[in-house]
C-alpha cells in the first residue's frame, strides 16, 4: 500500500468545495462553545440524520464528546469573519457574535444560510477524528447564499449557466 502523506492528502481533498460551518454547543458549565467545520454531510432524510467530524486534538473536543447536543450553523457567504473567529484557537470564539439560544440554550448564530439543531446520535473515533452523527429536530433556512470553501480559499456559490439555461427552456418530453 502507497504511502500517502497529509498534505498531499489535504491538497487532493481540496479539489471538492464544501460548505462552511460553525458548530455550536454548550459546556459543562452552560457557556458557549464553538468551531470551523467543512466536514459536514447529510446521512439520511428518514431519519433526518447529519454526520460531521473533529480532530480528537480539538481543544474543544471534550465539550462535543461529552454534549447531547448541537447546532450546525451553515455559513452564508458573508460571514468569513465568523468562519475565521471560530477557526482559531480563542478563549472567547463568541466575541461580537450575534446568537440566540435554541433547543437546550445552545447558540444559534444570526443570518446563517441555515441552522440545523440535532440532538448527538453516535460518535464514531476513527483515525484521528471522531465522527458524530446527529439527528435534526428543528431547522432553520434563510434565503442567504451559502458560503464555500475550496482549494484552500475561499468561494463564492452561483448557479452554473447550463442550470440558469434549464430553467429557461423547456424539457423534453
Amino acid at each position: 500500500m502507497e504511502h500517502i502523506d497529509g498534505l498531499t492528502l489535504r491538497k487532493a481533498l481540496g479539489a471538492f468545495p464544501t460548505g462552511v460551518t460553525v458548530m455550536t454547543t454548550l459546556d459543562a458549565t452552560g457557556r458557549p462553545c464553538g468551531i470551523t467545520v467543512n466536514s459536514f454531510s447529510s446521512v439520511s432524510l428518514t431519519p433526518p440524520l447529519i454526520l460531521w467530524s473533529q480532530s480528537l486534538s480539538s481543544r474543544s473536543y471534550p465539550v462535543f464528546r461529552d454534549a447531547g447536543r448541537f447546532v450546525v450553523n451553515i455559513l452564508s457567504e458573508h460571514q468569513i469573519p465568523i468562519s475565521k473567529q471560530f477557526s482559531t484557537a480563542s478563549d472567547d470564539k463568541f466575541r461580537n457574535i450575534v446568537f440566540r439560544p435554541g433547543l437546550g440554550d445552545v447558540p444559534i448564530i444570526s443570518s446563517c444560510a441555515a441552522n440545523l439543531e440535532c440532538v448527538k446520535i453516535s460518535a464514531h473515533p476513527e483515525g484521528d477524528h471522531v465522527v458524530y452523527i446527529g439527528r435534526v429536530v428543528r431547522l432553520e433556512r434563510s434565503e442567504n447564499r451559502p458560503l464555500v470553501f475550496g482549494n484552500g480559499r475561499y468561494l463564492v456559490a452561483r448557479a452554473h449557466q447550463q442550470d440558469e439555461l434549464d430553467s429557461v427552456l423547456p424539457l423534453e418530453a
